[in-house]
């Protein structure tokens, strides 16, 4: 809300006067408000808004954090640590895998860059129609950007998303015969297709030892303690350096179900985490209490 300001005519008709005036302030002979008067009172008024003001802006950068993000454990695991978190994941998520359809590398290839920004289940949704119409790159590439648009329109991004599937289906025909390449730098270098995109297709479709990081990953990583890092791609080599090499495969659907249904964002539910006696977050959710039942009237 806007402080509120007093002007008297003088000061309207000659700034220059008035401003001689405040300086000049308290010397002999100037008039001053008499104590009580409404121009006393207002301009009383306003300096202990101002001052009110300022009180919360200076509380704010004092509690402004300035080394750690917001809910991160105070530090990494131990060795032993990450192995016995890993291993309870293991038992909770026993049959884990990706939750996007697919049936090829190229149409597993096409669901994850669809799911940028966009939940599995909606992509789900719309892959059947698209992946009948369109199962190989020839197909995709002569089905053109409209017609994917309209196949896979009810996802964000969409426009994008077909510009891009379109694209990357060109440059498989010109560049690798069709065939989806098995490095993450010619992954890379395909139209929508980022580092977790990469990963994941190395990890899911050709069973490479990759630890995909998309947000649920990143967020469990940094609250467990299992590896913190303040970007993606610092918690990704983290994890492949600390995570055991017979787990690093499978460990990246653990952790991406773990984030997604149990740790979650807004409150993890920490008392139903199979894994939480190795996690080293401080402020673990308690069980919430049972709601009393209501009495009928």
């Amino acid at each position: 809300m806007a402080e509120p300001r007093t002007q008297t005519p003088a000061a309207s008709e000659n700034p220059g006067s008035a401003t001689r005036a405040r300086k000049a302030g308290g010397k002999a002979g100037q008039k001053t408000d008499k104590p009580g008067s409404s121009r006393a009172v207002a301009r009383t008024g306003a300096t202990s808004a101002r001052k009110t003001a300022t009180k919360p802006r200076a509380k704010a950068a004092a509690a402004a954090p300035t080394s750690t993000p917001p809910q991160t454990a105070p530090r990494d695991m131990s060795k032993a640590e990450v192995h016995q978190f890993l291993t309870d994941l293991s038992r909770a998520w026993p049959d884990a895998q990706t939750e996007l359809h697919y049936t090829t590398p190229f149409t597993l290839l096409v669901a994850v860059v669809l799911s940028a920004q966009a939940t599995d289940a909606s992509v789900n949704r719309v892959t059947p129609a698209l992946f009948a119409a369109a199962p190989t790159p020839q197909a995709m590439a002569a089905l053109g950007d409209e017609q994917v648009g309209q196949l896979i329109r009810t996802i964000g991004l969409w426009r994008n998303k077909a510009k891009n599937v379109v694209a990357l289906s060109h440059q498989l025909l010109a560049e690798h015969g069709g065939q989806i390449p098995h490095t993450r730098e010619e992954l890379e270098k395909l139209a929508g297709v980022g580092r977790k995109t990469a990963n994941v297709v190395l990890n899911v479709a050709f069973n490479q030892p990759t630890v995909p990081v998309d947000t649920h990953v990143f967020r469990l990583a940094n609250r467990s303690g299992l590896g913190r890092g303040r970007t993606v791609e610092a918690v990704e080599k983290k994890l492949e350096a600390r995570i055991p090499l017979p787990m690093v495969r499978d460990s990246h659907h653990w952790l991406i179900l773990q984030g997604r249904y149990v740790c979650k964002a807004r409150k993890p539910e920490c008392w139903r985490c199979a894994a939480q006696q190795s996690c080293l977050f401080p402020d673990k959710t308690p069980l919430p209490r049972p709601k009393a039942p209501r009495v009928a009237l």
